[in-house]
């Protein structure tokens, strides 16, 4: 598109919703605490009841935006069940072929949907790869962010090393599959130090989505597209843990503010924050694509269940609380990220780690 058309439908797009503009501020603000509140209070209300994945995922975030140490132990309940499961996975690396049935165990859990359907197939042609990312390398970086490291964590990291994990990456079908997550694994093994993936990945990213060739995508394969692109600068920042830079990710910024009518149409309520949340990462809220996204997410609202239901219209909070942290992230972007949580150096956490765990030297 055109720069001059680009910058004409981003104009008339925001005019939609920007008339009278003194009077649209004030009630744009007045919208966007409504939902923000909404949820936040909808979530802490119900968090000790959700899953603890879920309140770790939560507390995570919430600690990452705000720095506040309340949120530190929901924080603490997913590195007590990350811990565990390393102390599974890591410790018994080296016992007769345990890799191998823990790699079929973790394909038959994927499901028997079209997607997970797909997913087996791709990965097919490598049997131990979601062993390797989506369990280890899962549990460890977690691990690591926290300013830890893990039971067994010298025999995990040995096992990395040497695993073949690029042909899996960069293959064409497993890239359809689900992009987002590759490249986090991507960004976990640098984390961790045992390979650099970061180019071959991208470079074979852009191939299988060329821009020009988005005509030709369904809407499913369009959507893969964009959540591969929000989780490069995601994983870039370490889960909202520090800024990227808008240098870097121009390919991608570029590509939604281009795109982003697009993007309105046929993403999920959960990308479309994303999409806001990347130019918040990248220093650049002031950029119109966010609040663009921002009034779409107060109109996702519901007001009775307080909260952003699923695309099928499902309140559950579990199933939704990645999608309601993402849009209370979206509205209320910090000055500050806030690294961590390093349980290790809390008032509230220190005392309560898991016996499994050490500070990273």
């Amino acid at each position: 598109m055109p720069p001059f058309l680009k910058i004409s439908v981003l104009s008339l797009a925001l005019f939609s919703f920007g008339t009278f503009a003194n009077s649209q501020v004030s009630t744009s603000h007045t919208a966007q605490d409504e939902v923000f509140y909404g949820i936040k209070n909808n979530l802490e209300q119900h968090l000790y009841q959700l899953p603890p994945r879920i309140q770790g995922h939560y507390g995570i975030r919430m600690y990452r935006m705000t720095g506040d140490e309340k949120y530190a132990n929901a924080a603490l309940v997913d590195l007590y069940a990350v811990s565990d499961s390393q102390d599974f996975y890591a410790c018994n690396l080296d016992k007769a072929n345990f890799i191998q049935s823990e790699a079929e165990k973790a394909i038959s859990v994927l499901g028997k949907g079209p997607r997970a359907k797909a997913r087996k197939k791709a990965l097919e042609p490598f049997p131990e790869f979601l062993f390797y990312t989506d369990v280890l390398l899962r549990f460890s970086s977690r691990i690591d962010e926290f300013g830890l490291t893990g039971p067994c964590h010298d025999k995990l990291i040995k096992t990395l090393k040497k695993a073949e994990l690029e042909a899996g990456l960069t293959d064409k079908a497993m890239i359809k599959s689900w992009a987002a997550q590759l490249i986090n694994y991507v960004y976990w093994a640098k984390q961790l130090g045992v390979g650099d993936y970061l180019e071959p990945y991208k470079q074979a990213f852009i191939s299988v989505y060329p821009d020009n060739k988005d005509d030709k995508l369904n809407k499913k394969q369009y959507r893969n597209k964009l959540y591969g692109m929000t989780h490069f600068i995601f994983a870039a920042s370490e889960y909202y843990q520090h800024d990227v830079s808008p240098k870097e990710f121009a390919w991608i910024l570029d590509y939604f503010e281009a795109n982003i009518d697009r993007i309105l149409k046929d993403a999920t309520d959960d990308i479309i924050a994303e999409v806001g949340i990347s130019f918040h990462l990248a220093g650049l809220s002031d950029n119109p694509v966010v609040a663009l996204t921002q009034q779409h997410i107060i109109n996702a609202f519901d007001k009775e269940e307080q909260m952003i239901p699923s695309p099928m219209g499902n309140p559950d909070l579990a199933m939704g609380e990645h999608r309601n942290v993402l849009a209370m992230m979206l509205l209320k972007w910090p000055e500050k990220l806030h690294k961590g949580p390093y349980f290790g150096q809390l008032k509230a956490t220190k005392k309560y780690l898991p016996k499994q765990v050490k500070e990273k030297l």
